[in-house]
């Protein structure tokens, strides 16, 4: 039994073969996923997605990458996050990889959805790209660690980890742990505490070892279970087995079917 904390089921590489990849993901012992929301103009594909099946999740957010879309204010993320299929707020965070020049819109949106998980209690699933100072510090000052959450595919250092434990945060880990250049990120995997560890895929993206090149899908989040088992000296099972758990821990309004 496996979850995919993060994915995009949504995204035109994957609902076109809706029926074919949830069969693949049941073949595969994936049970759950939680699609994961980027901008709200889309957000009806979403909640359409886990309304029609019941081991699906949906959350509610825009990326900090988008920047020409819908500007959520906290009462129209309350009102969404409101639906009953609805477990998370993000993704969420600061992406200064792409941003360069750090706008301050991006902090802006993502102090608006901080303010709007603790409202709601429900947790925030943040992404962080060359920006782990200030997401940090952001979460700090607007009380992040209220709600709680996730850190969704960490490739940051074991010391960034550490502070996003600290204020409370699980730890998602994605294909990237399963590839050969990843050495430092399989030593996070090692540190993270087994019941603050989370599995991903990130899908339609970051393909994991041995599918490299093909598009990503939920079924492939076994890969990165072994990956993770492997770096840990533990068993695919335990590994399945803790992260499931930790799952439905922090989303706790995703009810197992």
């Amino acid at each position: 039994m496996l979850v995919d904390s993060h994915c995009h089921l949504d995204f035109p590489e994957l609902i076109e073969n809706e029926a074919a990849v949830l069969a693949l993901m049941a073949d595969k012992g994936v049970t759950h996923a939680l699609c994961v929301s980027v901008k709200l103009e889309t957000l009806s594909g979403i909640i359409g997605l886990a309304e029609r099946h019941a081991n699906l999740f949906a959350s509610v957010g825009v990326h900090p990458d988008n920047a020409d879309c819908e500007e959520p204010d906290e009462a129209r993320l309350l009102e969404l996050a409101a639906h009953p299929k609805v477990v998370a707020i993000g993704e969420t965070g600061l992406d200064y990889y792409w941003h360069k020049d750090a706008p301050e819109w991006q902090r802006a949106r993502f102090r608006t959805h901080i303010r709007a998980a603790r409202r709601c209690s429900k947790p925030l699933i943040i992404h962080t790209r060359d920006s782990a100072a200030d997401t940090l510090r952001l979460m700090r000052e607007e009380g992040a660690g209220e709600p709680g959450g996730v850190m969704h595919c960490f490739t940051e250092t074991r010391e960034v980890a550490e502070q996003a434990l600290d204020l409370g945060f699980y730890i998602s880990f994605s294909g990237i742990v399963s590839f050969k250049t990843a050495e430092s990120l399989r030593d996070v995997a090692r540190f993270v505490p087994a019941d603050r560890l989370l599995v991903e895929t990130d899908a339609p993206y970051l393909t994991p070892v041995p599918f490299r090149g093909k598009t990503n899908q939920p079924a492939y989040v076994r890969h990165v279970a072994e990956a993770v088992a492997t770096a840990r000296g533990e068993s695919l099972e335990a590994i399945a087995e803790i992260t499931t758990r930790n799952f439905f821990q922090l989303f706790k309004d995703a009810k197992p079917s």
